[in-house]
């Protein structure tokens, strides 16, 4: 640990921090699905919801998701599409993929029970850092940091640590300082206070720090630069990529869809054909897409005019796609699948898809 955090360490209450802390959150805290026991595999699955994703968005997943998977051998001998089914509009679908294979390992290697060792749990598939101390802490006790954005926020203020927590190499910074403040005694409610005063009281913007219940060990309020905190650098902009996509339908009304590779962005998921445009062909939205149903699938089509547009922002990508209908006239090859539209539901789709089919509707019902 650096002198600077050493030094400031050294003249802070770390007991009357911890109680202040414990004793709000044991008063105020949320009444949440995920908190009505310490179940490792319930901390574990709402930790990795809880990844990129708002608490209120998370809430009936999460529900959802332990009624259709009680246990981690319920998951674990799952079928895949049916978890990305249970998934579906969550988003980050990796989180899952990971998850379950995560679970299969704990069902083969474990007996089925979450290891509770640093050095096991750290193991698993999709377990970072902050996943292994979340899981440790708030289940089995264990004074172990889980550091996420939420909790360096809160921390870089408490401490005053100017440094960028966009960085990797500052979580170290926040995980010494952790392990120097939080509870031996109870280390779950500590840390789930953490995460909790950030949520609620420490936020990103305009804290309100009159109703903190540590604003009295708080540095950043004492010398009035809480608004100045935390240090984190600017994101690169996502890229925008213009994209074309066809809802193609027989007439008998059965839809063909497409399933995307087993790995790389959105993996696994199912889809309607789309590619993405080339600027300098000289060839249509249009025209480029039926050249591309032609080859990929071999899929004899006429095209309708534009029948909408979707826009989909990922962290790092943009998708602006258009979307055209068009009565397929042949067989296509295996790369695509016909479905009926009552089978429709039990696939998997990503949000911007589940849009296009939506525009779809809209069309057929006008």
């Amino acid at each position: 640990m650096e002198n600077d955090l050493q030094k400031k360490l050294s003249s802070f209450s770390i007991h009357a921090f911890q109680d202040d802390l414990i004793n709000w959150y044991l008063t105020e805290k949320r009444d949440l699905p995920w908190r009505k026991d310490q179940d490792p595999y319930k901390v574990w699955v709402s930790e990795i919801m809880l990844q990129q994703t708002r608490v209120d968005t998370v809430i009936p997943y999460f529900t959802s998701f332990i009624e259709k998977f009680p246990t981690i051998e319920a998951l674990a001998d799952a079928n895949e599409e049916e978890v990305l089914k249970a998934w579906e509009g969550l988003g980050y679908y990796s989180r899952v993929r990971n998850l379950q294979s995560a679970v299969k390992e704990v069902k083969e290697s474990y007996g089925g029970v979450v290891p509770n060792s640093p050095q096991e749990i750290s193991k698993l598939k999709g377990v970072g850092p902050y996943t292994k101390g979340a899981i440790l802490s708030i289940a089995y006790n264990i004074p172990e940091p889980a550091v996420d954005g939420n909790v360096m926020r809160v921390l870089s203020r408490i401490l005053s640590i100017w440094e960028d927590i966009a960085k990797p190499k500052t979580r170290k910074t926040f995980e010494d300082a952790t392990y120097e403040l939080i509870s031996k005694d109870d280390p779950s409610s500590f840390n789930q206070a953490l995460m909790e005063l950030g949520a609620l009281i420490c936020t990103p913007t305009s804290p309100s720090c009159l109703l903190c219940p540590v604003r009295e060990h708080c540095t950043a309020f004492e010398e009035g630069v809480q608004a100045e905190l935390p240090i984190k650098s600017k994101k690169k902009k996502p890229k925008p990529l213009q994209m074309a996509a066809a809802v193609l339908h027989d007439s008998d009304g059965n839809l063909y869809i497409h399933k995307r590779p087993s790995t790389g962005l959105l993996a696994n998921l199912w889809e309607h054909p789309n590619l993405e445009i080339v600027a300098t062909t000289g060839k249509t939205y249009r025209e480029q897409l039926a050249d591309y149903l032609q080859i990929e699938y071999e899929a004899k089509v006429e095209l309708s005019e534009l029948a909408g547009t979707v826009e989909h922002i990922f962290s790092h990508l943009i998708w602006n796609i258009s979307i055209f209908i068009a009565e397929v006239k042949n067989i296509p090859n295996e790369n695509l699948v016909a479905v009926s539209t009552e089978e429709l539901s039990k696939y998997a789709f990503p949000v911007s898809h589940q849009k296009i089919y939506q525009i779809y509707k809209g069309q057929n019902l006008a």
